[in-house]
């Protein structure tokens, strides 16, 4: 996928994870909690996401892997459209209503971080939206997450207030998609 916002222009498709990935997600995850950690931040300092958490994404169908044109893991990130219960709360002023696609645990490799491939699966997942008729987008992040917040920013997500996920508050974002626009 090409994008005048990505550093390098990667071809980057999301497909769903599959049983066999979970080790290597864990990997991804792992070294994200990991990044995290040095960089000051509390966030997934708590035992969350973990190998479970993965387990579920999968059978649920939630997950997907970033993958290049070659079928390297680049990243990971759960896509759900059931909707995320700490977004129902007073407060959050939210664009739209129902339905919307929720991301979480987005994390790229340590081998490629840097290279515009967060950007790269945020824009992909814009697609898996629409391809479902889907035109919105809600998402999350801890207040220190630059890197996230960044993408966000660039992508012309729009704040939404403060929700409260796993006991933190967090930073809630949202971009409603064009139902004619393919990324």
């Amino acid at each position: 996928m090409n994008h005048p916002d990505m550093k390098n222009t990667t071809d980057i498709h999301l497909r769903p994870a599959e049983k066999e990935d979970a080790g290597v997600i864990w990997e991804i995850l792992r070294d994200a909690i990991f990044r995290r950690r040095n960089e000051g931040s509390e966030q997934w300092q708590n035992g969350y996401p973990n190998p479970e958490v993965i387990r579920q994404d999968i059978d649920h169908r939630y997950g997907y892997v970033a993958i290049d044109p070659a079928g390297h893991i680049l990243g990971y990130l759960s896509l759900s459209f059931d909707g995320e219960p700490a977004y129902e709360i007073e407060g959050v002023n939210w664009i739209s209503d129902r339905p919307y696609g929720v991301v979480h645990r987005l994390a790229v490799s340590r081998n490629h971080p840097g290279k515009g491939i967060g950007t790269g699966m945020m824009l992909a997942v814009e697609q898996i939206c629409i391809d479902h008729q889907i035109y919105s987008i809600k998402i999350d992040t801890n207040f220190d997450n630059l890197s996230m917040l960044r993408i966000l920013e660039k992508l012309n997500f729009q704040y939404c207030g403060e929700v409260w996920i796993n006991g933190a508050s967090r930073k809630a974002f949202e971009k409603r998609l064009d139902k004619g626009k393919r990324v």
